[in-house]
């Protein structure tokens, strides 16, 4: 059976901002002056980052290397709730999933808090909307009373219910408004962040126990700690490129450690990927650039599919060069403006036949209004 991708585990990329805040809906520039290595640039334009409806964690890492905390800790497991809800659940989003997380219990009958329990509880919460919320909340309960020593049991109700407030609670933290005269400012913008995740930090700490806190945000608030670090390294302007990497590399060492590696691993993905764009960007045609790239230690099956993706944008730009002539002789008509409308939609099927070409035209219109 398939994972349902936990929509509170979002890596949004090598510059993206780990959530700081829950719930909010606000477009962020990242600022400018990057704080990787030079080699390390893939982006020719600032970052954008949304918060998302949803706490986003940072790259995800295995529930099994943080048991309780964000130190490594042997915990025995002496009974959990079952993988999966079986071929028929409750909701249909759900079906032919596994369950993500799992509420467990130790030999003493009490519950083991840790990332999976956080991860158990937003499977069955994220299905709010396609159920009511008694249905889903139902379901925990049936599960945990059913699976676990009634200690147990009833440990994860209550630690259900200091969810829910927390979820309720930081709410309020996304209604700060944003000063519209101020919001392109990006000091202003990083104090917002920096505001954000403290308000947020303060609503944990107030609502769980320091042991719940830790395992369920310690990862991501580490991770929030030193992606604001480098954002105000970021935007010093005392500092050369060097001394920005020196700092932001000693900020990278004190992550824990599962988040070092993901972290390391993400830039030596970054930069492989600068290597391969580079070399597509030279190559002389698709077929060169898949040759390059094989040469690079890429597979030729990958290659092929790059080749491949390649002369189809070829041909995509060279169909568009044609269509936008033809639509500015369109405008140029003396059409009515409904006309015009009605004849472009004629435009764009005769000069591209499938819908994905259709699509790409669509965005490049977009994109260059």
């Amino acid at each position: 059976m398939r994972h349902r991708p936990p929509q509170h585990r979002r890596w949004l990329a090598t510059l993206a901002l780990s959530a700081l805040v829950a719930g909010s809906a606000i477009w962020w520039y990242l600022p400018e002056t990057s704080v990787l290595p030079p080699e390390s640039k893939t982006a020719k334009a600032p970052a954008l980052v949304l918060f998302a409806d949803a706490d986003i964690n940072p790259p995800a890492v295995s529930s099994d290397a943080s048991p309780t905390d964000t130190r490594t800790t042997v915990v025995e497991v002496a009974s959990r709730t079952p993988a999966s809800l079986g071929p028929d659940p409750y909701a249909a989003s759900l079906k032919g999933t596994d369950i993500d997380g799992a509420l467990k219990a130790d030999s003493q009958g009490k519950l083991i808090v840790d990332l999976e329990t956080r991860d158990f509880f937003d499977y069955f919460l994220n299905t709010v909307g396609e159920v009511s919320p008694d249905q889903a909340l139902e379901q925990i309960r049936t599960l945990a009373m059913t699976s676990l020593p009634p200690k147990a049991a009833a440990e994860a109700m209550a630690l259900l219910d200091q969810y829910l407030q927390y979820k309720q609670e930081a709410l309020a933290v996304q209604a700060t408004p944003l000063d519209p005269s101020r919001q392109n400012d990006p000091n202003y913008r990083l104090e917002m962040l920096e505001k954000a995740f403290i308000d947020l930090k303060l609503v944990r700490q107030g609502v769980f126990s320091p042991d719940a806190h830790q395992a369920f945000f310690g990862l991501e608030e580490a991770y929030g700690e030193y992606t604001l670090a480098t954002l105000g390294i970021a935007a010093r302007t005392d500092l050369s490129a060097e001394a920005k990497t020196s700092m932001v590399a000693w900020h990278r060492d004190q992550l824990p450690s599962q988040l070092q590696q993901t972290e390391r691993h993400l830039l030596a993905s970054t930069e492989k990927n600068r290597h391969r764009i580079a070399t597509i960007d030279a190559a002389e045609s698709p077929e060169a650039a898949g040759q390059k790239l094989m040469a690079q230690g890429m597979s030729p099956d990958a290659a092929a599919s790059v080749t491949d993706y390649l002369q189809e944008r070829a041909t995509f730009d060279a169909r568009y060069q044609h269509y936008e002539a033809a639509l500015d002789h369109l405008r140029d008509s003396g059409l009515t403006d409904t006309d015009v409308a009605a004849q472009q939609a004629r435009l764009l099927n005769q000069h591209f036949p499938d819908q994905k070409q259709q699509t790409w035209a669509r965005l490049k219109m977009l994109g260059s209004n």
